[in-house]
């Protein structure tokens, strides 16, 4: 696999901090600090249940639980920063694939991580539940599991 670049490593903006939140996402608000453990893979698991941003055509608010999992490389990212990244989002007009998208892209830029996985669930809208999985790189992306009804229903 091609070494990637490593992303700066910058002194924590938030961490002890009051701060109010970003008016729009923005990959700077993401504080990283280094990974004691580098010579090792492990997965980091962040989860958030409140996750809102806004549709793109009619303005309301769409509803989320947002699951980032990752391999760091050199760096790790501060959940006080991700907390006030995914907040930034909530007078965001997009559509949830471009959210999606947009969280991976911009995770990857501020940490550089081996392997990363962001996973949306959307709360149903005209009756229609939506989740949407990024992976970087590609090849990391695994088909999502059935719902569980389908799994324990022969």
């Amino acid at each position: 696999m091609p070494k990637r670049p490593t992303p700066a490593k910058r002194e924590p903006k938030l961490l002890g901090k009051t701060a109010s939140f970003p008016e729009t996402p923005a990959v700077s608000t993401l504080d990283t600090f280094r990974n004691a453990h580098r010579q090792r893979d492990y997965w980091i698991r962040f989860e958030s249940h409140d996750f809102t941003s806004l549709c793109p055509v009619t303005g309301q608010p769409d509803f989320a639980r947002i699951t980032i999992d990752y391999v760091p490389g050199d760096l790790c990212v501060e959940t006080k920063s991700l907390k006030y990244y995914l907040a930034s989002f909530r007078s965001t007009r997009s559509f949830n694939e471009q959210v999606i998208n947009r969280i991976l892209d911009d995770m990857v830029a501020a940490c550089a991580p081996r392997e990363m996985v962001v996973h949306g669930e959307f709360s149903a809208r005209g009756g229609i539940a939506l989740s949407v999985r990024a992976a970087h790189p590609a090849s990391a992306l695994r088909p999502p599991a059935p719902p569980k009804a389908q799994r324990n229903s022969r």
